[in-house]
């Protein structure tokens, strides 16, 4: 059971040689648990599929990406499942529930749904910046491919999504920092080598933005300051902001970016 990822359905353990006789003696004696009927689970398990399992639904969009350790822009709201386009007995499930065809067909063994789905989900449920955010984390994890992904029939949310998207990017804030300033049209190249060292983003051929998170302190601080300085002797214009600058405060990054641009500092010279 643990092996098989700790809930499995019981045709699957029969499967495998053990006797009904067996799994009743082991959910008796407190070894396993049942979930629902024809499901069968450790208790040790984890619990969100352990949920899953009880109440006949699949893990997708926002909760497995967060699984998977996607970028998202929040950590709120309900559970995000899906079922299937006849599952009518199960819309009493207290999360936000997808409903539907998925793009790649479910096995009825599964509790989470594959990469494809959870992104198909995220385009339809989140806004364009954000959902764009996650796609672009699951490149850049190397969870799938652009070349995989031009294979499938998405909705024409997703398909916007997969025509702007790069595998680039690090994190979801140069995301947002890319697709925000698509309309000033100069080049933005996002995580690329400079003097050692990435850089989170390059407008034109001079002008790098740094976006400092939570872990630019001590050790790393020292490094950025380092950095910047090598960038400056380079010929570089560097401008640092935060997460909570891009987050909350977006027109005052924007505002000193434009003035930038229009004193030059992103040309060569």
């Amino acid at each position: 059971m643990t092996e098989l990822g700790g809930v499995v359905r019981v045709t699957v353990i029969q499967e495998r040689g053990f006797a009904r006789s067996l799994v009743a003696s082991a959910v008796e004696g407190g070894v396993l648990i049942r979930p629902r009927r024809g499901w069968l689970a450790v208790p040790s398990a984890d619990g969100m599929l352990i949920s899953a399992a009880r109440r006949g639904v699949v893990l997708t969009c926002r909760t497995q990406a967060a699984r998977l350790g996607l970028w998202l822009h929040d950590d709120s709201g309900k559970p995000h499942v899906a079922v299937g386009p006849n599952a009518a007995g199960r819309r009493r499930v207290d999360a936000q529930v997808h409903w539907g065809s998925p793009i790649v067909p479910r096995h009825p063994d599964v509790l989470v749904d594959p990469i494809e789905n959870v992104l198909a989900y995220i385009a339809e449920c989140e806004p364009f910046e954000r959902a764009l955010a996650t796609w672009e984390s699951a490149l850049n994890k190397s969870l799938v491919t652009m070349e995989a992904l031009r294979g499938y029939s998405w909705k024409p949310a997703a398909r916007l999504i997969l025509e702007r998207a790069t595998p680039f990017a690090d994190a979801g804030l140069e995301t947002y920092l890319r697709a925000r300033l698509r309309w000033l049209r100069e080049p933005i190249r996002v995580q690329i080598w400079i003097a050692g060292h990435r850089v989170d983003a390059l407008i034109g051929d001079r002008f790098v933005v740094q976006i400092d998170g939570a872990h630019h302190v001590g050790a790393q601080r020292s490094e950025d300051i380092r950095h910047d300085a090598e960038l400056r002797l380079m010929g570089y214009h560097v401008m640092r902001v935060s997460y909570t600058h891009v987050m909350f405060d977006w027109h005052i990054v924007q505002d000193l970016i434009m003035r930038a641009v229009a004193q030059g500092l992103h040309r060569a010279g």
